[in-house]
């Protein structure tokens, strides 16, 4: 049975305010970064509490940050240990580590994962974490640390599977699949949150920087496109959440879905490895 509207009761709706879960109906929802509220809800201030020093940035996107450092980390042992392995430059962990068809199919399937941490030069390195740091603090505040975490390995994951469907037999490193995919569903969660502006900004730097992934050569086209369309499907999955279609316990749905996803990217990627 649906639920009617608390301030117009004559009306069924879906939708729950974000702040305080009363049921509200078109003419009562206000569009807000962390999603539609009530008109009480939307007229409350809130109270900025600021932390005595530094690690603000942390304690808004913990895990942005732990994400940063951990490919950085990376970065930093494949430069301590060397190139070999694959040829001219590549670090012997990517040797290792990196996404490769053959080793994934003979049951390296950790490659999946590993590779998304993995980067070949300062530049690789640079774009991604920049883009990961400047999505990141926007998307995780709004979305909380689990959620976030849940999306990004699920756009790694199927970046990972995108990648190997369009050329298993390729040496594949870098972040660029989690990261467009995060970029993808911030564009599709800012469009369903009532900020088309913004949406539409998102979306023209979208168009650009796929544009690049199709001109400039040794970029994974698959890795883009499969973080990508997770994202963009993670994302409807959200803005679905906050519209009341995924019930009351909306979080377990959407934790469940975006598992599922990595789960399916998973087995896919080693089904064409």
């Amino acid at each position: 049975m649906a639920e009617t509207c608390y301030r117009h009761p004559d009306r069924e709706t879906g939708v729950a305010c974000s702040s305080c879960g009363r049921p509200i109906c078109p003419d009562c929802m206000t569009p807000t970064p962390v999603g539609m509220r009530c008109p009480e809800c939307a007229r409350q201030r809130t109270r900025v509490v600021r932390g005595s020093g530094g690690g603000e940035g942390f304690d808004r996107a913990p895990a942005t940050f732990v994400l940063i450092g951990l490919n950085v980390l990376a970065f930093l042992i494949e430069i301590g240990v060397g190139s070999g392995g694959f040829g001219g430059g590549i670090s012997s962990v990517d040797v290792d580590f990196a996404l490769y068809g053959p080793s994934v199919a003979d049951g390296e399937w950790y490659r999946l994962v590993t590779s998304g941490f993995l980067h070949q030069g300062l530049f690789h390195i640079g774009f991604n974490m920049f883009a990961l740091y400047v999505i990141g603090q926007l998307l995780e505040p709004a979305l909380g640390t689990p959620r976030f975490v849940a999306l990004y390995f699920a756009c790694l994951l199927a970046g990972s599977f995108g990648a190997l469907l369009l050329d298993p037999n390729a040496v594949t490193v870098g972040a660029s699949g989690a990261v467009f995919g995060i970029f993808g569903a911030l564009m599709v969660i800012a469009r369903g949150r009532g900020m088309n502006e913004v949406a539409g900004q998102l979306g023209f730097l979208l168009v650009i920087n796929l544009a690049i992934t199709f001109t400039v050569p040794h970029i994974s086209v698959g890795a883009h496109l499969g973080g990508l369309a997770a994202g963009l499907l993670c994302g409807a999955l959200i803005v679905g959440g906050e519209r009341g279609r995924l019930g009351r316990n909306r979080f377990a749905a959407e934790m469940g879905t975006m598992v599922l996803i990595a789960a399916l990217s998973s087995v896919a990627a080693v089904a064409v490895a």
